[in-house]
């Protein structure tokens, strides 16, 4: 198995570029040396030199230290940041169409995704909610979750781009039990041997016994009860307004998330700069930047890497644990 890792650079228009090449200057040769970037060479080349990066940007196979690109030829990119693009769109599509080709034919171990444009990917003609589902209809998976992973917080969702009215409808009974078995699955791969599960509830204090509502008590509780059967260490539903402080005070390792906003608001105000973004149910490994293509500031050497690093470091563990 390859212990490669390749980066996806992203919207050219984005802080993509920039947090990539800032982060890997920032890395050993060691590490450089089997990080490859999938993405376009001049916009690297322009982000480096904005940036002060004096690293040569040279192809995968090639002698010596520097940035590794496997450059994808896309026509027509803007050649500037922070431009709404088609072109940009599609370069996106094509980079991660790439990194798949590359780990499912076991040529690298774990892919690492910078941001893209939704907007974009969309006028290009490739109609997803961002990159989960992208990888799943790459990879051939009929289902994929997103894990928001940070120190002291962990957050998988039932759904996460979706309206809240549609939001409600996805959270069966079903895809409930899925996501508390992906995510008890995926702890486990990563060390801890019992993880603790907390299951959020969907309604203000789960529904108060049908006050606020029912679907706590006929959808949501019986997929806690049904994993419980099958030995997980799970609770719930708990109420969404004290769940996460309970484990952010080391009472859970893993949150359940109901909806987007239910799993990213506490994340984002706790681990802004260092959460990753962990994609669960596909054949390959791939996580991502918390963030995203930030055209306000693209191009001008203000994208904090951080999180990129934080990235690049998950992806390692994940290289090093096995799959199950």
């Amino acid at each position: 198995m390859s212990e490669k890792i390749v980066i996806t650079m992203g919207d050219p228009s984005g802080v993509g570029a920039e947090v990539t090449v800032k982060a890997l200057a920032g890395q050993d040769a060691s590490l450089r040396e089997r990080t490859i970037v999938i993405g376009d060479r001049d916009t690297l080349q322009r982000a480096a030199t904005i940036c002060g990066i004096t690293l040569p940007i040279i192809a995968p196979d090639a002698d010596g230290d520097g940035i590794r690109v496997d450059h994808v030829q896309v026509d027509d990119l803007p050649g500037k940041f922070g431009v709404l693009s088609p072109a940009c769109g599609e370069a996106s599509y094509r980079y991660i169409a790439r990194a798949v080709e590359l780990t499912m034919g076991g040529e690298a171990a774990c892919i690492v995704t910078a941001p893209i444009n939704k907007e974009a990917l969309n006028a290009a003609g490739h109609h997803f909610d961002g990159h989960t589902g992208m990888l799943a209809h790459l990879t051939g998976s009929k289902s994929s979750w997103m894990l928001l992973a940070s120190e002291r917080l962990n957050v998988v969702h039932v759904s996460t781009h979706v309206s809240l009215r549609d939001a409600i409808g996805r959270a069966t009974t079903e895809r409930v039990l899925e996501t508390i078995r992906m995510g008890h699955k995926h702890l486990r791969r990563m060390g801890l041997k019992e993880p603790r599960i907390a299951v959020a509830g969907i309604n203000p204090h789960c529904g108060e016994n049908g006050l606020f509502g029912n679907e706590d008590d006929v959808t949501i509780a019986p997929a806690v009860a049904a994993a419980q059967a099958e030995g997980i260490n799970v609770q719930g539903p708990i109420s969404a307004d004290t769940v996460y402080h309970r484990a952010y005070q080391g009472g859970f390792d893993l949150v359940i998330a109901q909806y987007h906003d239910q799993g990213h608001i506490p994340i984002k105000l706790v681990a802004f700069d260092t959460a990753v973004n962990v994609s669960l149910g596909l054949p390959i490994d791939r996580c991502s930047v918390d963030h995203g293509t930030a055209f306000d500031i693209a191009g001008q050497n203000k994208a904090n890497h951080d999180n990129m690093l934080c990235a690049l470091d998950y992806a390692a563990k994940m290289a090093n644990a096995k799959r199950g």
